[in-house]
C-alpha cells in the first residue's frame, strides 16, 4: 500500500476492551459508533461482544484495534443478568417493546411453584431461541423474517444456565438473577416460566451486570460525552482479559520477535516445555497479549494460532 493511502498512526498505540454500561433505548451498534465515531481519522476496527436488545441495559464490551480478533472469546464467557418478568401478559418480541397481549384468567401462582418454575431452568437444558433473534434462518436473520409476519420457528438449543435467584416476586412482576453461558436467552426464560406457571411471561426489564471479568459496576456509561478521542485510550483493557481463563506465559523481546513471525517457541528459543496440552496466552516484555498458542507437549512446543498485530 502506497504511504499516501496509509491510514494515520495514532498518537498512542488504540488496542483494547472497552467496558461500557449501555443505556436503554440504543442499540449496540449505536454503542459502538460512539466509540468509533472519534477514532474516525484512525481508521480503527470496532467492534462488540454480546448483542444487548434496546429495551436491555448494562455490560456491552466494545472490542478496538486487534482486539476485535478476540471477540468471539468475549461472547463465549458466562454472564450475568438482572431481570423483571411481567407474568400475566405475552409478547410477540418476549420482551415489553413487542406486541403485549394480557393471557385471559391468569391466575396469580403461589411462590412455591414459581421458585419450582425458575428451578427448571437451572442447568444444562434444551431453549428454544426467540422468533425476534438474530439467528441466522436461510440466509435472513430470524427477526427480519418475523417482523414480516412470517412464521419463524427455530429448533432448541442447548444452553447452560448455572443459577436462577428470585429476588423479589409480588404479582405480576418477579424479579430474577441469572448466571449464564453463552447463547442463552433471557427472554425465552420469562416465555417458558411464564409457560410453565400457565399464566405467561414477558421481560419487562433487562440488565446485564457482567460478563466474565467486565462487571458493570466498573463501566463507562456509552455516551458520547464519555467517549472522546482523549479519555478512550484511558478507558481501554488490556486484551487478554479477553481471555481470563488462560494460563500466561511471558516472552523477552527475542522470544516475541519469533511468535510475530508465527514461528513456535521451544527449548532452542529458551522457553521451558509446556507440561500439558491445552491453549496459553504469550505476552510481550511489556505484558501486552502478543498471540494465543496451543501448547504440544510431545514436541515440546507453544505453537502460535493467532497473533494480534502491533
Amino acid at each position: 500500500m502506497p504511504a499516501r493511502d496509509r491510514p494515520p498512526t495514532p498518537p498512542v498505540p488504540l488496542i483494547g476492551l472497552l467496558n461500557l454500561d449501555k443505556p436503554t433505548g440504543i442499540t449496540s451498534r449505536d454503542a459502538v459508533d460512539l466509540v468509533a465515531r472519534p477514532l474516525k481519522r484512525w481508521k480503527v476496527k470496532v467492534g462488540h461482544a454480546g448483542t444487548l436488545d434496546p429495551l436491555a441495559s448494562g455490560v456491552l464490551v466494545v472490542a478496538v484495534g486487534p482486539a476485535t480478533r478476540l471477540i468471539e472469546r468475549v461472547q463465549d464467557q458466562s454472564k450475568t443478568y438482572t431481570a423483571t418478568i411481567l407474568l400475566g401478559a405475552t409478547s410477540d418480541t418476549l420482551d415489553a417493546d413487542g406486541v403485549i397481549s394480557p393471557v385471559a384468567g391468569a391466575v396469580p401462582p403461589h411462590e412455591d411453584r414459581v421458585r419450582a418454575a425458575l428451578a427448571s431452568q437451572v442447568g444444562e437444558i434444551e431453549q428454544r431461541p426467540p422468533a425476534f433473534s438474530a439467528l441466522r434462518v436461510g440466509g435472513k436473520r430470524a427477526y427480519e423474517l418475523a417482523r414480516d409476519g412470517r412464521e419463524v420457528e427455530l429448533a432448541p438449543r442447548r444452553v447452560r444456565i448455572d443459577r436462577v435467584e428470585l429476588l423479589r416476586y409480588e404479582w405480576p412482576r418477579l424479579e430474577i438473577e441469572v448466571d449464564c453461558g453463552s447463547g442463552t436467552y433471557i427472554r425465552s426464560i420469562a416465555r417458558d416460566v411464564g409457560e410453565g406457571l400457565g399464566c405467561g411471561g414477558l421481560i419487562e426489564v433487562l440488565r446485564r451486570t457482567r460478563i466474565g471479568p467486565f462487571r458493570v459496576e466498573e463501566a463507562t456509561l456509552a455516551v458520547a460525552e464519555a467517549l472522546t478521542l482523549e479519555s478512550i485510550p484511558r478507558l481501554l483493557r488490556p486484551a487478554v482479559d479477553a481471555v481470563p481463563e488462560l494460563p500466561r506465559l511471558v516472552l523477552t523481546e527475542r522470544q516475541a520477535a519469533l511468535v510475530r513471525l508465527g514461528q513456535p517457541l521451544g527449548a532452542r528459543s529458551g522457553v521451558s516445555p509446556p507440561g500439558e496440552p491445552g491453549e496459553v496466552a504469550l505476552l510481550g516484555p511489556d505484558r501486552a497479549l502478543l498471540a494465543l498458542a496451543e501448547s504440544d507437549p510431545d514436541a515440546g512446543l507453544y505453537r502460535p494460532r493467532r497473533v494480534l498485530p502491533g
